[in-house]
């Protein structure tokens, strides 16, 4: 078998499709890594080091889902979330990437981007939302900005989920039928179902022009939502040349003796009533 044959056969091996992951055997794989992102927040807070996580991806990629996973175990005033709405009046006078790296780590804090001011290379290039040399401006000077975040000490890792568009459909679809997930739904997001060529080609652009050896973007296949979850965390966590650091835990100590004629009950008039 030539070389390249063989590359074809193992390619298509990679690509077969895996059974479904249980979802016992997921919550067990993201307890483990959820016990490493702590030992990564207390590396983080007695270093003083600063995290930048970018999320980008197409709709229904799944970027608020494993920004949730991330912090479900960690403390919010480490691990920031950031979702920026669309800019004011006054942010829209501003330096483009101004109003993002005002929400850029102190020491000691990871910063969760769930999108970006890859906004400009993506949503609005598309929709028209900025102007031609708007887009090529920004295009020429943001991997300049990224070298001086990383110059600065600052670790900027970058990740773009991506799904099929058979795939984007159908969970689209499930937002339609499923009530607490009607908040995801906006025009602006079932657009990208119609041009989904033109954001392809927008993100291939994007991916192509600001893709450095200082500020790789990492593709995450997300048609998987559990093992995208688990990838990106794990290749999140080998980013990052984090120590386990040694805690001092406290005691629980002994509570005092209950002062006599005291109730345990609390004395209230508005109790919550017991309806489950």
């Amino acid at each position: 078998m030539s070389k390249k044959s063989k590359a074809k056969s193992e390619n298509t091996e990679t690509s077969a499709p895996l059974p479904k992951m249980k979802r016992r055997d997921f919550e067990k794989e993201l307890y483990k890594l959820q016990v490493e992102l702590t030992r990564l927040q207390a590396w983080t807070v007695a270093t003083g080091a600063r995290i930048i996580v970018v999320f980008e991806g197409r709709d229904t990629a799944g970027k608020g889902g494993v920004i949730g996973r991330i912090k479900q175990r960690v403390s919010p005033r480490v691990y920031r979330h950031v979702a920026l709405p669309k800019p004011s009046d006054r942010e829209k006078s501003q330096m483009y990437i101004q109003r993002y790296m005002a929400h850029f780590p102190a020491g000691g804090e990871i910063v969760l981007f769930d999108r970006s001011w890859y906004n400009r290379a993506g949503v609005e290039r598309v929709m028209g939302f900025c102007t031609d040399e708007q887009y090529h401006r920004f295009m020429r000077v943001v991997p300049f900005v990224e070298r001086e975040i990383i110059e600065d000490g600052i670790f900027l890792i970058k990740y773009f989920l991506d799904v099929s568009q058979e795939e984007q459909r159908r969970r689209f679809e499930a937002r339609v039928t499923d009530p607490v997930k009607h908040w995801k739904l906006s025009p602006m997001d079932t657009e990208s179902v119609r041009r989904w060529w033109d954001y392809t080609e927008a993100y291939q652009a994007m991916i192509e022009d600001t893709d450095s050896t200082y500020a790789p973007w990492y593709v995450v296949p997300a048609d998987d939502k559990r093992r995208a979850r688990l990838n990106l965390i794990t290749h999140m966590l080998e980013q990052i040349p984090y120590k386990k650091e040694p805690l001092d835990l406290p005691k629980i100590p002994k509570a005092q003796r209950r002062p006599k004629g005291m109730s345990n009950d609390l004395m209230a008039q508005h109790v919550v009533p017991n309806r489950f």
